[in-house]
């Protein structure tokens, strides 16, 4: 038997540290031989929840299989991993030291299988040295201090070519851009989150995360048939539902407003506004308010939105957050704002979706530069290409020849959950990211938009506004 024993203080709560190290996915954060860590069981992390690890072993990797023994709220986690040629026991313990310093203590020890107790008995210092790596790495993601986000020299040499900026869309993008992450340890405790288009794909995988950060989450959904399905799942897996549900058809300018209204009634501040809702739509049609719908869904609802909401936005203590989520497909599309609402003759669902989420990119970089001195950080993200029922049912062609390589929901969303919850992730503003990292706004020089379009387009959105046929009874 090895019995490895280190001890780390950090400077955080007891509570935020328990909680970070009870969910053991974050092993892959602090942990130098973990490459992969999934939660098996769903539901909250409890006694008895199960975690698949793989780690890394020389040129090889090894499967752990980690189970939850014991687990007292905010002192000690018991877990115990089952390897092929071991088995660990694990104990780590929380005590609480004041003024917000914590100290952990970490003790594992390893029952070697087949014999191999002498051979391991000559590696000890090896797995002892690990172990201090360990500790050493988990203090690190609780000091919570990250640099602030840039793009890695290799990225920069990847949008300089069309196909390996596609390449990165990818599932393969995903995992090539994960190996250079931080840690993501803060809690989102006590901040308002604002999450529209919340109970599907990219959305629902957002809400199950910032919930699981603590976040407070007031999800924005169109359909009220399907907020029972949401909280159901929401619960199931994290043990919490969304703490306000508000009903909202995003393509609808009034009803944006009547939202807002409500919003701006409750004046409960909001520290991260993300809008997300979206839809392709390949059959041309015009809402009630008469405008074509992928305009006003995915411009003009979140022009209006933002722009509304602001007084819950600005002048926080920290930083208030937006997120746009826009799309890879933008980068087919140029800014012209006279072609931004396209006509049943020649409507192209796929163009008129590029056009409207390039014209949220534009806006992004524009609130970006006119609100620093509001201390609202706002920023743009694409989820690359990812499986959601949004591209299964708009893009079938697409996903037919893509699926093998197509990120799931939650690779998609992890973005967007960094960007509402990384602490520095507002030290930079208007800029479009994947991955985490910062990534050009334009891969062919022939996008790039003249300035005057740039200028003209508040002035559009504003026009575009004061022409539709509002529903003043929505």
């Amino acid at each position: 038997m090895i019995t490895l024993e280190e001890v780390i203080e950090v400077p955080r709560s007891v509570e935020e540290c328990f909680h970070y190290v009870a969910d053991f996915r974050t092993t892959v954060e602090w942990d130098a031989t973990a490459v992969e860590a999934i939660k098996e069981t769903p539901g909250p992390v409890s006694v008895d929840t199960r975690f698949a690890l793989k780690c890394k072993s020389g040129p090889t990797k090894l499967a752990l299989k980690y189970t939850i023994t014991e687990l007292v709220p905010f002192h000690s986690i018991s877990l115990r991993g089952e390897g092929r040629f071991f088995t660990v026991d694990d104990i780590i313990t929380f005590d609480d030291l004041g003024n917000g310093q914590t100290r952990i203590c970490y003790i594992a020890k390893f029952r070697f299988r087949y014999g191999m107790n002498a051979l391991a008995e000559q590696a000890a210092r090896g797995f002892k040295a690990m172990g201090r790596a360990s500790l050493r790495g988990l203090k690190k993601a609780l000091t919570d201090d990250n640099p602030a986000p840039s793009a890695s020299p290799a990225t920069v040499r990847r949008d300089k070519k069309l196909p390996t900026a596609l390449l990165d869309f990818t599932r393969f993008g995903y995992q090539r851009g994960r190996r250079r992450w931080s840690p993501m340890s803060t809690s989102l405790a006590g901040k308002h989150i604002v999450l529209t288009g919340a109970n599907s794909g990219l959305g629902l995988a957002t809400a199950r995360a910032l919930l699981e950060a603590g976040a407070k989450l007031t999800a924005v959904i169109r359909d009220p048939n399907k907020i029972d399905a949401m909280q159901a799942e929401l619960t199931k897996e994290t043990g919490r539902a969304a703490d306000s549900v508000e009903l909202c058809d995003v393509s609808l300018l009034s009803d944006v407003d009547a939202l807002c209204d409500r919003l701006l009634a409750k004046g409960e501040s909001i520290d991260v506004l993300i809008n997300n809702a979206g839809a392709l739509f390949n059959d041309y049609a015009e809402t009630r308010e008469g405008i074509e719908r992928s305009a006003a869904l995915l411009l003009l609802a979140p022009w209006r939105m933002t722009e509304q909401l602001l007084p819950l936005l600005e002048n926080h203590n920290s930083a208030a957050r937006v997120i746009n989520v826009v799309s890879g497909g933008m980068y087919t599309q140029k800014l012209r704002c006279a072609q931004l609402v396209m006509t049943e003759q020649g409507y192209n669902g796929s163009v008129a979706y590029a056009r409207a989420k390039r014209a949220l990119t534009v806006l992004t970089e524009q609130w970006a530069e006119d609100w620093q001195a509001r201390n609202v950080v706002v920023n743009s993200m694409h989820p690359g290409w990812a499986d959601t029922p949004g591209v299964q049912s708009a893009l079938p062609g697409f996903r037919r020849i893509t699926q093998s390589v197509l990120r799931s929901s939650d690779e998609g969303a992890d973005t967007i959950v960094w960007l509402a919850r990384a602490k520095e992730a507002d030290q930079v503003t208007g800029k479009l990211f994947l991955d985490r990292e910062p990534r050009t706004t334009h891969l062919r020089s022939s996008t790039i938009e003249k300035e005057e379009e740039r200028a003209r387009l508040p002035d559009w959105l504003e026009e575009t506004y004061a022409s539709l046929d509002l529903i003043t009874n929505a």
